[in-house]
């Protein structure tokens, strides 16, 4: 026992001394925040679009005025939505810049008179063309240039990009030439301009009931939370799975190259060193939950405590928080020894990769099931799934907020763990084998050292 934890605990070391340990670690929280930064940045980054607007022809009067008033509508729009997330009292400083971030990024301007004055054709082409180009000074550049025609009566356009794969301005022109042309429409059909006004702005309040709410029968956030809370167990579950397990295979191959593993087994046994190893990058896995979970919580509880008191009740409710422990262990101990019995049979990164091409194919299933098991959570296809003990610790968890019977929830986990022990002495086996040999993995070697002939 006592060589069991000393090299759990040389395992653990030898990783948590690393800087790369830790930047690995924090890159999760760092890449959830771009995650929701990067949209952002990109809006903000986004240039505003100079845009001429030019009617050709006393058929088009009044559709350049219909598109100014489709811009101002869509600024005011962002204004009103950006001061109802904030509250009427905040600072303007920051609702100017999220109004601006929200709003339409173009802004009109008066035509050049080469390109207003002059008719169709090859001069007024040419002077399109001169204002697009990037090498035309800022003062004078367009992005855009819109000409407004009407066709058959009908609003159309022809829209000049300085970018060919640039459809925002086109976008936008046909949904204000939309509207302009339905209220026309409509109001020569003798509908009043303030009935068409109230119907495009209708925007109807749509409550969702169920009998399983909390709060009087209507679904809050509160009653969505566990789902997705089921939803990110799951994903977290399968992230540090999959990292615990590939770093006992990187560790017991390098090992093994390096002829360590050859200097530990003449003081322990294969069974101790396994152990050792599994245990050892089990506390590296609990560390980074904590650091995670650390982080997600001093998070939550900054920005919002009303729902990081939800999150807690939802995962003490039923016990939740257990079932993500028991299905965690289960699925660590199945993947762990798993790739610590193929990294004793490899001995360059060349012999692992042929491996998990394989393994990764069958890990993606459960993130695509996943899915599905947050709308629909006892769909045929997630239940079956979830039976399957490779798959149960990601699918289990994210089907747990749902209430599965527990005589379900109970087989699952009898089926993980004895899944778990049937891979553990698999492993044992192999791992023994892989150790002390220089054979290459392969069926015949592996059934070879599952049968005690290795």
């Amino acid at each position: 026992m006592n060589r069991t934890l000393l090299i759990a605990r040389r395992e653990y070391v030898a990783y948590a001394k690393t800087v790369g340990f830790w930047l690995s670690l924090l890159a999760f929280p760092m890449f959830a925040v771009l995650g929701g930064a990067i949209p952002v940045l990109i809006r903000s980054s986004e240039p505003v679009r100079a845009v001429a607007v030019i009617e050709e022809g006393p058929a088009a009067s009044g559709l350049a005025a219909a598109v100014r008033d489709a811009l101002q509508a869509e600024v005011d729009q962002a204004r009103t939505r950006v001061e109802d997330a904030t509250g009427q009292a905040e600072a303007g400083a920051g609702r100017a810049v999220a109004t601006a971030l929200a709003a339409p990024k173009m802004r009109l301007v008066a035509p050049p008179p080469a390109i207003a004055d002059a008719p169709p054709g090859a001069a007024r082409d040419a002077a399109i063309r001169a204002a697009l180009d990037k090498q035309a000074p800022e003062d004078q550049r367009l992005d855009a240039v819109v000409f407004l025609t009407r066709q058959d009566g009908k609003p159309a356009a022809q829209v000049w990009t300085s970018r060919t794969n640039d459809d925002n301005v086109a976008g936008f022109i046909r949904d204000a030439l939309s509207d302009t042309y339905r209220e026309q429409t409509l109001g020569a059909a003798g509908v009043p301009a303030a009935v068409i006004a109230d119907v495009e702005d209708f925007r109807p309040e749509v409550k969702a009931f169920s009998p399983n709410a909390a709060g009087g029968g209507e679904v809050s956030l509160r009653d969505r939370l566990p789902s997705f809370i089921g939803l990110g167990a799951g994903f977290v579950l399968w992230s540090l799975i999959l990292t615990g397990a590939s770093i006992l295979l990187n560790s017991v191959m390098e090992e093994k190259s390096n002829r360590i593993l050859e200097i530990l087994l003449s003081s322990a046994s294969a069974t101790e060193i396994l152990t050792g190893k599994v245990l050892g990058v089990a506390l590296l896995t609990l560390t980074v939950l904590a650091v995670w979970g650390g982080i997600g919580a001093f998070s939550l509880l900054s920005a919002a405590p009303d729902v990081a008191v939800d999150v807690g009740q939802a995962l003490l409710r039923d016990g939740m928080v257990f079932y993500f422990i028991a299905y965690m262990v289960g699925g660590y101990l199945m993947y762990a020894v798993l790739f610590a019995a193929i990294g004793a049979f490899c001995e360059t990164p060349r012999d692992a990769q042929t491996l998990m091409g394989p393994i990764m194919m069958v890990l993606v299933v459960p993130i695509l099931v996943m899915q599905m098991a947050l709308r629909t959570p006892d769909a045929i296809v997630v239940k079956v799934l979830s039976w399957i003990p490779l798959f149960t610790p990601f699918l289990m968890s994210a089907r747990a907020p749902a209430h599965p019977p527990m005589i379900e929830i109970v087989l699952t986990l009898i089926g993980m763990f004895a899944a778990a022990a049937l891979m553990v002495w698999i492993a044992g086996r192999a791992f023994r084998a892989g150790a002390l040999s220089d054979v290459k993995l392969s069926w015949k070697s592996f059934g070879r050292a599952i049968t005690g002939r290795a």
